[in-house]
């Protein structure tokens, strides 16, 4: 397996990969949120190749904050359905870790849906575990 920087030719396989968590994206819509993401400089994603197909992605940030230290925060982890439980999830959690220890930050941080039992399995074998709770709130 190959950890690396994402590249804009992977802009189809990421889209792919983040419509399998459950978000539906036009192509063109996901392309310009790709697009903005890649040319936001404290923002990173990487992804997990094999054999030369993209089976994963991280999508992570620096988040600075007022009421608690500056942080990374993994916005968006995705493994392609028959390579889970592979290792693939857990190296893109590494490196999402091993970036935020360059950046001297204290702490990387995730949220994950209540319903997503599996996934909050899987971080908390990482070492991760539940540090409040929260309502995710909008207007449109």
């Amino acid at each position: 397996m190959n950890l690396r920087r994402v590249r804009k030719e992977d802009l189809a396989s990421v889209h792919r990969l983040i419509e399998q968590l459950g978000y539906p994206v036009d192509p063109l819509e996901f392309e310009a949120r790709f697009e903005r993401v890649a040319a936001t400089p404290e923002h990173r994603m990487f992804v997990a190749e094999e054999n030369d197909r993209v089976v994963g992605v991280l999508h992570a940030f620096v988040r600075p904050a007022l009421e608690k230290p500056c942080e990374v925060v993994v916005q968006a982890l995705v493994v392609e359905a028959d390579r889970r439980s592979a290792g693939v999830g857990e190296a893109l959690m590494r490196e999402a870790e091993a970036w935020s220890a360059s950046q001297s930050l204290p702490s990387t941080a995730l949220y994950t849906r209540i319903d997503r039992d599996r996934s909050r399995a899987f971080y908390e074998r990482l070492g991760y575990h539940v540090k409040g709770t929260s309502h995710l709130m909008g207007r449109p």
